[in-house]
């Protein structure tokens, strides 16, 4: 399995505290089946993280990374930022302010949880704009989606991905983003599970748990491709795999034999 979505760089958001909890992370990670991780730090939240590209940010990453090696766990660690969308990204974007997923075209982009779906459509159309492909990142969690899963499907068909937390199909954030996440699920709107880690204890990097739960109801290599080749994609830059969006409306929609595309 391949991390796209990790809370794992030392002191830098509320995510590892310090680097045992890197180290302990990354073995964890390891240990359950996922052989590389995106460092995805929060970034551009007004008034509370910035974590623009720069110094600090390559001083914790490279901390992280000696760490990982010293410890010999055989794990790949790969750059990347999990960017608070405001107007102003397309601008920092084409500053090179923003780390995109493991320096590709990706851009893994969160919302506020209340926002706007207009604007959320004008933002990543102005990324798109800029030769970005935005990642939303766990769609399931935000309200507008919620109300609308098609909203995902609207997505995929501009051409960006869709991400959805491991811990969402076990009620980590409530019922009604465990909702969603199946939605999304059968009707194949989502292009990447990961684990949106932020600490050893509690939203982990395990990810083998919930791949293992949602294997005794979906095909194996329907879930290969949202937890490991389409996040492999991603890494490397490349297009990812989309399988046949199955319309709400359509009584039992699941992805039983529906065909890939790419």
């Amino acid at each position: 399995m391949i991390d796209i979505h990790t809370h794992i760089l030392p002191g830098l958001d509320d995510g590892a505290q310090d680097i045992y909890d890197t180290i302990s992370m990354a073995a964890l990670a390891w240990e359950n089946g996922t052989t590389a991780i995106v460092a995805t730090p929060h970034c551009n939240i007004p008034g509370v993280y910035g974590n623009y590209f720069g110094e600090a940010y390559q001083r914790a990453f490279e901390a992280a990374q000696e760490a990982i090696a010293r410890e010999k766990i055989p794990i790949k660690l790969y750059p990347g930022m999990e960017v608070f969308a405001t107007w102003d990204l397309p601008k920092m974007l084409e500053e090179g302010r923003i780390m995109t997923l493991n320096q590709t075209r990706y851009v893994l982009m969160e919302f506020d949880f209340g926002e706007d779906p207009e604007f959320a459509d004008e933002i990543l159309a102005e990324v798109k704009g800029t030769g970005g492909i935005p990642v939303i990142a766990h769609a399931e969690r935000f309200e507008f989606v919620q109300e609308d899963p098609e909203m995902a499907g609207h997505w995929l068909e501009k051409g960006y991905a869709v991400q959805v937390n491991k811990g969402s199909f076990r009620g980590r954030f409530g019922s009604r983003a465990r909702r969603t996440a199946y939605q999304l699920l059968n009707h194949n709107m989502i292009s990447a599970i990961a684990s949106d880690a932020h600490s050893p204890e509690r939203r982990t990097t395990c990810m083998a748990d919930v791949y293992r739960e949602l294997l005794g109801e979906y095909p194996k290599e329907y879930l290969d491709v949202l937890f490991t080749e389409n996040p492999d994609r991603i890494c490397r830059g490349e297009g990812i795999i989309r399988f046949r969006r199955i319309p709400f409306g359509i009584p039992n929609g699941s992805p039983f034999g529906e065909e890939k595309q790419e």
